[in-house]
């Protein structure tokens, strides 16, 4: 793997990382497969009914994958920052600064991934199923949940090797 941080081996968590967005991108190609099968159907030239549920798989499908791609994006050092005010401090403070962010950033992960365990659970407890397919609610509050999770310690991952990285 290549980036911001120069060369270094692919570790077990970049590993992990690349399965999960891997398995995000198949999630949104068989959503948007369905998606043109359920407006195919619908439309005047087919006359059938779409596909049952379809809006329902949509809201589920596109939250859990969007999970899916954050641990990368983040382990890439990928998501959008804005650097105006610090362009002339020396490398290492730029460092220290972003790891700083990261460790907010995987703090503000982890609280979201507790409150979606929570949600998770209450949806269990009060046998929440969605309204057309009868799904049960938590399966994916609780899958973007661990999601969640595992963005956090994708932060705190690439803070440490911002700290860890030779000046």
């Amino acid at each position: 793997m290549t980036g911001d941080m120069g060369e270094r081996p692919p570790s077990r968590i970049d590993a992990v990382a690349e399965a999960v967005a891997l398995i995000g991108g198949v999630l949104l190609i068989a959503l948007a497969t369905m998606v043109v099968v359920s407006v195919t159907l619908r439309s005047d030239l087919v006359g059938a009914a779409g596909v049952p549920g379809d809006f329902e798989l949509v809201q589920m499908a596109t939250a859990v994958a969007a999970f899916c791609f954050l641990p990368l994006c983040q382990l890439k050092r990928g998501n959008i920052f804005v650097d105006t005010f610090t362009l002339k401090l020396p490398q290492r403070w730029r460092d220290g600064l972003d790891a700083l962010w990261d460790v907010v950033y995987g703090l503000a992960m982890a609280l979201i991934a507790w409150r979606l365990g929570v949600g998770a659970r209450s949806a269990l407890a009060s046998g929440e199923n969605t309204m057309v397919l009868q799904l049960p609610s938590y399966l994916p509050i609780a899958l973007c949940a661990v999601l969640a999770g595992f963005v956090a310690l994708a932060a705190f991952v690439s803070a440490s090797r911002l700290l860890r990285q030779p000046q």
